[in-house]
């Protein structure tokens, strides 16, 4: 069975404009790493084209969009229909929303193959999303370097987030911080990463 430890303290920062929380080894060793492995050879992974200055690229990564039907989503001038929940995520999803107490209708699933793979400064801010989303981020694999940077001040945060760790972003974090998973060349082992999100519908 997962784990999913209400009792474990998640660490916190003081950070201006954000509200961060991080749970070390939300999910126990042996269940990361069974998820690990059913999902990168379970899924239909992707690599599709996003335009940026008016050029399409392949993105640096392979991903899966899942959840409801209705959960469409785009970011980068591309829009991505939904694949079926997979049953490990669902129950996932489950667990999350029943602990922060909150709905999340949907997920993104990046693999990062190796430490080449990697994702540019963003922020998880599309209206679809909703004026201040929560996002919470579980991360299987090797364990890989989340870099935010606040939009208007010097302030910045290095994390290492490791096998079986949950991270969430709430408030107005996606307002005002960017965040990344730079390249990290020396790194051959793979990292996969599910940010599950709440999409608004459409009225």
């Amino acid at each position: 069975m997962t784990r999913v430890d209400r009792q474990l303290k998640p660490e916190c920062w003081q950070l201006p404009d954000a509200h961060l929380l991080l749970w070390r080894g939300w999910l126990a060793e042996p269940e990361a790493c069974a998820g690990y492995q059913q999902l990168v050879q379970q899924l239909a992974w992707q690599q599709p084209s996003i335009r940026l200055f008016g050029r399409e690229h392949p993105i640096p990564r392979r991903q899966v969009w899942m959840g409801d039907s209705t959960a469409h989503y785009r970011y980068s001038g591309t829009s991505f229909a939904p694949e079926p929940w997979h049953p490990l995520v669902a129950m996932w999803q489950q667990q999350l929303s029943q602990q922060l107490e909150r709905p999340f209708n949907s997920v993104l699933l990046n693999w990062y193959r190796a430490g080449t793979d990697h994702m540019g400064w963003h922020a998880d801010n599309e209206p679809e999303l909703g004026p201040e989303p929560g996002i919470a981020s579980l991360s299987l694999g090797q364990a890989r370097r989340f870099d935010l940077k606040h939009r208007y001040q010097p302030w910045q945060l290095q994390l290492e987030l490791g096998h079986g760790d949950l991270l969430f972003m709430s408030g107005s974090t996606q307002q005002y911080w960017l965040h990344r998973i730079p390249k990290q060349s020396r790194l051959t082992a793979g990292r996969l990463n599910l940010t599950f999100r709440y999409i608004v519908p459409f009225v």
